[in-house]
């Protein structure tokens, strides 16, 4: 091995030593990392039992938040039903996920409604709801879309809206974007890490 040689293979190995340093820096999340976002920040809203309720309620849990309502035939309660089994599989530190449900039907939605949707899935998980005019204006800054498509009869239109869920860390920092379908083996391994890097 000559000289130069020599200095290429320094020069790898250390290239090789940076380039681990650095992923070894920055979790692997399987979610869309969003750290950092300059929206879907914070929230004003009122729960299922009546409280006001905002992100830092929840400093200490990872919260997965998701836009949906009761009547959805499908999404929602898919997805809701995947972040009570996100809860089982992460054993011990199931009681540091909050899951909350924001409605994008207020008005068929009441907190009798929610408070039931809520029990099929997992009790501690909360519905949240806002008048029309602010839920409009929070859909805006988290880059959520829901639309009102009319049915035969006034009470029987459905909702068009956004699939994907927020994920918070601890300290009530947006950090995820988690899409629909993703499974709940890649949210468990996301948690882990945020509740690591809390810890």
């Amino acid at each position: 091995m000559n000289k130069r040689q020599a200095l290429i293979g320094v020069a790898a190995a250390a290239a090789a030593s940076l380039m681990a340093a650095c992923t070894g820096e920055k979790p692997q999340f399987k979610a869309v990392d969003i750290t950092g976002a300059e929206y879907a920040r914070d929230f004003q809203l009122t729960d299922h039992t009546g409280q006001p309720r905002s992100i830092k309620d929840f400093k200490g849990k990872v919260v997965v938040l998701f836009f949906g309502y009761t009547q959805c035939p499908d999404v929602c309660p898919t997805t809701m039903a995947e972040l009570a089994e996100v809860k089982k599989q992460l054993g011990k530190d199931g009681d540091k996920l909050q899951g909350l449900f924001v409605t994008v039907d207020p008005a068929r939605d009441t907190p009798d409604v929610l408070k039931g949707y809520m029990a099929n899935f997992d009790p501690t998980f909360l519905a949240l709801t806002a008048p029309p005019a602010q839920l409009e204006a929070m859909a805006k800054n988290y880059k959520v879309y829901f639309k009102k498509v009319e049915g035969k009869t006034p009470g029987s239109y459905t909702m068009d809206h956004s699939a994907g869920s927020y994920v918070y860390d601890t300290n009530g920092n947006i950090r995820l974007y988690t899409r629909y379908g993703s499974g709940a083996q890649a949210l468990v391994s996301d948690i882990q890490l945020l509740l690591k890097q809390s810890g």
